[in-house]
């Protein structure tokens, strides 16, 4: 190796040795550490999760047929990545698993973007989804309002709706209801 020292793929020990303050992932052999996200960022991760959840996984108002569950540990090959919200249609995926984590890809993934993750989110973690077989990416900026719903084609994404503020949208994977940005976003009184 021409004097260089090789570096170390990081393991799920590496993962498992973090300070319970940190979230930590596996991205292509890197441990990714980051500090809990902020307010606004938690915000719109709950709202979302909120709204998506009860007309979709728990059936109320919607057409339900879906887990929808907060912050799940992914195995995917050896990326252990942690997206805000993730969802499962029950047709592959009748039961919830009963380890600490998931092995089968989820079918939609939302990344809520925070400044020092924001990158991290849109190169190489978006990549993985598609490579694993995700068909539908959210990226929800609560800072400057907007969310970008991407629908997988082949190993790449397709930009299929930009919103923001207080819209309306019926929004793939979910667009069996109207989804209302408004109350995602922290704002001053």
């Amino acid at each position: 190796m021409s004097g260089l020292a090789r570096r170390r793929e990081a393991t799920y020990e590496d993962l498992l040795a973090l300070p319970d303050d940190v979230l930590g992932q596996l991205v292509e052999g890197e441990l990714h550490a980051t500090p809990r996200p902020a307010i606004d960022h938690q915000r719109a991760s709950s709202v979302l999760g909120i709204r998506l959840g009860d007309p979709f996984d728990l059936g109320g108002g919607g057409p339900g047929g879906w887990w929808i569950v907060d912050e799940p540990e992914l195995h995917l090959d050896w990326n252990v990545l942690v997206p805000d919200l993730a969802g499962w249609r029950r047709e592959r995926l009748p039961e919830l698993p009963r380890e600490a984590f998931f092995t089968l890809a989820p079918d939609w993934v939302c990344e809520v973007l925070s400044p020092s993750t924001a990158r991290l989110d849109r190169v190489k973690k978006l990549s993985i989804y598609a490579r694993e077989g995700v068909g539908h990416a959210w990226l929800v900026d609560p800072v400057l309002e907007t969310l970008e719903v991407f629908r997988r084609q082949g190993e790449a994404w397709l930009l299929v709706l930009t919103a923001g503020g207080d819209d309306i949208v019926r929004a793939e994977p979910f667009d069996a209801i109207e989804l209302t940005l408004t109350g995602l976003w922290i704002r001053p009184a």
